[in-house]
């Protein structure tokens, strides 16, 4: 017998094939077994004789069931020992993460922006032309490096911003920090096998790296950035740095270091990743100028995003190559098609080349700049010097170092959800679980100043300071 499911939304003839081939499968209609004919089978679930047939001709298509002429379809004998079992399912324990499935009044996840920030109308617009000045583009794929124009104008932007020496096709768009780091893996792993990160650092490019069978290395990070001597014990020949606002503390590598970094890969044949993630956003005095400007001929990648200041939901990324990794990269990719979308390039190059990039950070610095302030002028008026302020000053969040350690993170975290606070730990971002002092990540890109206050607020109740 066979009884269609009411609740199931899907047509009628897939019905009734998924549950014959279910039948079949878990034994429950052995071989050569007759089903019943068309005529029969619909009349019995109400239902047009086409349906049947169409469900009988794709089983029988797949093998799932024979005919034999003017007698009807029977069951095919298939063999048992290739047909999976349903596996018996085992209760999992799994605990949750702090919040997880809970909206919160206030959010101060590190790498939010502000919901009014992305400039919807002129990006509508900009999609609207993309699509009609030349429809015959997108019946094509594009370049696997990205779009040439949008490399011109990130080239342009570069060299003008962030004192980045190189040509347009040494650019590599890609689809975020985490595709960015798998091609360098693949790139990397043919002559390099030891991978040093920042410790704490993002999570991304150690955990990439780490899936390409690289051995990591986490070098510990101070006032300067990271440390060269504990670099220079290890056998590691790459490094991944953010040197212009190291995430998470917020520290600046200066120059001397910088160039002591560029020292250590010439010494070694080695490879600095330069992750340039939110250079945008300095609030206090001039931008800090790329370390691959230093020695633009070094084996130094250049790795920048559009998420941080335009809109982290686009997954648009680019990388500076040097030329002698660039042609590996021809070797290994010129058969791979580009990640990000053609029209999203195509409107982001009309974004870039218009003007609308340039006025749109200058509005993103002046925005984000109050909230930073307010933030930072709410922290002192709740907490006082009972609170240290780490990597203030750029970025979308700053780091608390509470003066005593009577709470652990785990308890801070979740004192702050129970107030409807939300926020992330910064332990994920180190590698080395070793002791460090009692620290927490505020993230001020998505609330408003008023909020800011209100959150901030919260947390002081929540944590008894």
């Amino acid at each position: 017998m066979f009884i269609l499911d009411c609740k199931d939304r899907r047509p009628l003839h897939v019905k009734i094939y998924n549950q014959i081939k279910n039948q079949i499968l878990s034994g429950k209609l052995i071989p050569n077994t007759k089903l019943p004919s068309i005529r029969n089978l619909s009349v019995e679930l109400s239902v047009s004789r086409n349906t049947v047939e169409y469900a009988y001709e794709q089983l029988y298509t797949e093998g799932f069931i024979y005919s034999r002429p003017r007698s009807g379809y029977y069951v095919s004998l298939l063999d048992q020992e290739y047909i999976s079992r349903p596996c018996r399912k085992t209760a999992t324990l799994i605990e949750p993460a702090f919040g997880d499935g809970k909206t919160f009044s206030f959010d101060f996840h590190p790498a939010c922006l502000s919901p009014e920030s992305f400039p919807g109308k002129i990006w509508s617009k900009l999609l609207t032309n993309c699509l009609q000045e030349n429809p015959e583009q997108f019946t094509l794929y594009c370049d696997p490096q990205g779009e040439f124009d949008l490399r011109y104008e990130i080239q342009r932007y570069l060299e003008r911003f962030r004192g980045v020496s190189c040509d347009p096709e040494q650019i590599v768009v890609c689809c975020g920090l985490q595709d960015s780091m798998s091609i360098l893996a693949q790139i990397l792993l043919g002559n390099h096998s030891a991978f040093a990160f920042e410790d704490p650092g993002h999570w991304i490019p150690r955990s990439v790296f780490q899936n390409y069978s690289f051995l990591l290395n986490p070098i510990p990070v101070n006032s300067d950035g990271i440390s060269l001597d504990y670099l220079k014990k290890t056998n590691s020949t790459v490094i991944h740095v953010t040197p212009s606002h190291q995430f998470p503390l917020g520290n600046v590598m200066p120059v001397e270091n910088r160039l002591r970094l560029i020292n250590w890969a010439e010494n070694v044949g080695g490879v600095i990743i330069e992750d340039d993630y939110d250079s945008e956003l300095r609030y206090h005095g001039k931008p800090i100028p790329a370390l691959q400007g230093l020695h633009p001929e070094g084996d130094i990648i250049y790795v920048g995003t559009f998420s941080k200041v335009l809109s982290p939901a686009l997954r648009a990324s680019y990388m500076v190559l040097p030329y002698r990794l660039l042609s590996i990269y021809n070797k290994l990719f010129r058969n791979y098609a580009a990640t990000v979308s053609l029209l999203e390039q195509r409107a982001l190059y009309k974004f870039m080349r218009q003007g609308y990039w340039e006025r749109h950070l200058r509005k993103m610095r002046t925005m984000y700049k109050k909230k930073h302030d307010a933030l930072i002028q709410s922290i002192d008026r709740h907490f006082g010097d009972q609170v240290k302020i780490l990597g203030q000053g750029a970025g979308l969040h700053v780091v608390l170092e509470l003066a005593n350690g009577f709470l652990d993170e785990k308890d801070l975290i979740s004192r702050a959800w129970e107030k409807n606070v939300r926020m992330l730990p910064l332990s994920d971002t180190y590698q080395c679980k070793n002791y460090y002092p009692t620290r927490v990540m505020l993230g001020f890109g998505r609330m408003n100043p008023d909020e800011l206050e209100k959150g901030i607020e919260l947390l002081s109740q929540a944590w008894n300071l």
